[in-house]
């Protein structure tokens, strides 16, 4: 495996400024050229830059993959990583040059990636330096953000708002605070565990305060917080911190308490429902999870949309909600690699990571992809005790000299999407005249400037040729790679 020194990273991104940004900084984009990054999963090439030409169509072309803008889809948000307090005790553990430079290779808009969508944790996670709320002394009135807030995760925050201030934050909690959960509906007797219990409809109030108190606190600090999930994986009892919630449960928080308490404070934070698998934890019960909430009209007009992950079930289930509820937004939030999926072989992961998480979120109505978490140590850590310890971040850093970093295939997989694919881009229709080993998603800019990202699973170098019915261009795919492509 290459280990690659910040030192020594060669960005050469081109550049790209979102919508919001002024008209005179926008790249003055080549319209005879297409910029070509690669990257292999035999690591020769690391989103290695290329220019080739772009031709006229003077006469019939016959084209692999042929884009057509009239048929448009959704609209992306974006895409990054989660910003956990186990990444953020890393990235501090570097020297300050060292952390400035990864974070603008992975964030800034004109120098590097251009990662535009982060997911942070209300309280810990399973990959925090301790188990917190930020009201674990009984009354909401005694609500605070925590150590592990002011001094690890809102610290790096500014730092890569400072890199592209226009980058949206979802958060997430892992569990409410303990004095708020009781071991089931029907008993409702306290469970001061982190693990498990319900929430007490005693305290939905409290709990909903206690997400106005955390969106607050955080926008004091400078930090605007555009949305948010009710529960991480509701159906899963058993994390490091953890809670149930079935989809009544959610449904009746929402409709009594949480939707009217964040209009009551003027917030206009979007609420997510769900935040779990695919395939429900193959609980019957649960089944269509998000489908159930939107039956009911005074929950429904609250929601945005459901968010999901991918330690369970088929990408397919996208398309089914989709397809029962369009006017309801998805958002991919979760998904990590690890020991379980050989998750440091990028000559595996590369193609299957960006085949299922790329490709099978985004053609499946996906308005956002965030991967878990954006760096931890050669050891997976910091990690909590319950939680996952096998699982790396999208890259590792050396606990040597904190300095030595390694690419993982989640790095590439949202490198090559936010490289291309900015913030407002519409999804559009692409036809493929070509073997079932090459597969895509393309879209249109809001500068008008299309994107492709292309994946060739095929043991051999393949080339491609590309239209959008007025321009073309040819390109070999090196084997086992991912191309994203971009041109005007």
């Amino acid at each position: 495996m290459t280990r690659i020194s910040l030192s020594h990273i060669v960005l050469g991104i081109w550049a790209v400024t979102s919508c919001t940004a002024p008209k005179s900084n926008l790249p003055q984009t080549d319209n005879e050229k297409v910029t070509v990054l690669i990257s292999t999963g035999n690591r020769e090439k690391n989103f290695h830059r290329e220019e080739i030409m772009l031709q006229e169509n003077k006469t019939q072309i016959s084209a692999n993959i042929t884009l057509n803008p009239s048929k448009k889809h959704q609209t992306v948000y974006g895409f990054g990583s989660a910003i956990t307090g186990s990444t953020c005790y890393n990235l501090l553990k570097m020297n300050t040059e060292d952390r400035k430079s990864f974070l603008k290779e992975t964030f800034s808009v004109s120098e590097g990636l251009g990662q535009s969508y982060i997911r942070v944790p209300i309280g810990c996670s399973d990959f925090s330096l301790s188990e917190y709320t930020c009201c674990d002394t009984p009354g909401i009135e005694n609500f605070a953000l925590q150590e592990e807030d002011t001094q690890y995760i809102i610290p790096i925050l500014k730092e890569i708002l400072e890199i592209n201030p226009d980058i949206q934050i979802i958060g997430s909690p892992w569990t409410p605070p303990r004095w708020m959960k009781v071991n089931n509906l029907k008993d409702l007797q306290p469970h001061n565990q982190w693990t498990s219990g319900h929430l007490n409809p005693k305290y939905y109030q409290d709990y909903a305060t206690y997400f106005v108190k955390w969106l607050q606190a955080m926008k004091s600090h400078g930090i605007d917080i555009n949305a948010i999930t009710i529960q991480n994986e509701p159906l899963n009892r058993g994390n490091s911190a953890s809670m149930f919630m079935g989809w009544q449960e959610q449904l009746n928080f929402v409709k009594t308490a949480l939707g009217k308490t964040l209009k009551e404070n003027n917030l206009s934070t979007k609420i997510y429902l769900f935040d779990h698998n695919y395939n429900y934890d193959n609980m019957p019960e649960q089944q269509g999870y998000p489908t159930h909430i939107y039956k009911d009209e005074e929950a429904s007009k609250y929601v945005t949309g459901t968010a999901y992950h991918n330690y369970g079930g088929q990408y397919s289930e996208l398309e089914k909600i989709h397809n029962q509820h369009p006017d309801k937004e998805l958002i991919f939030t979760e998904t990590s690699i690890g020991t379980w999926n050989d998750g440091r072989n990028l000559s595996h992961r590369l193609a299957d990571d960006m085949e299922q998480i790329g490709f099978g979120t985004l053609n499946n109505w996906c308005k956002a992809v965030i991967v878990w978490n954006l760096m931890l140590d050669e050891n997976g850590a910091p990690n909590r005790e319950g939680g996952c310890k096998t699982c790396f971040g999208a890259v590792d850093i050396s606990t040597n000299d904190c300095k030595t970093i390694t690419k993982n295939s989640h790095y590439y997989v949202i490198g090559h999407l936010s490289s291309v694919i900015k913030p407002d881009a519409v999804r559009i229709e692409n036809q493929k005249n070509t073997d079932q080993n090459i597969l895509c998603t393309s879209f249109q800019n809001t500068d008008g400037s299309y994107a492709l990202v292309l994946l060739n699973k095929n043991a051999q170098d393949t080339q491609v040729v590309v239209t959008d019915g007025q321009k073309h261009f040819s390109y070999t795919v090196p084997a086992n790679a991912v191309a994203s492509f971009r041109w005007k």
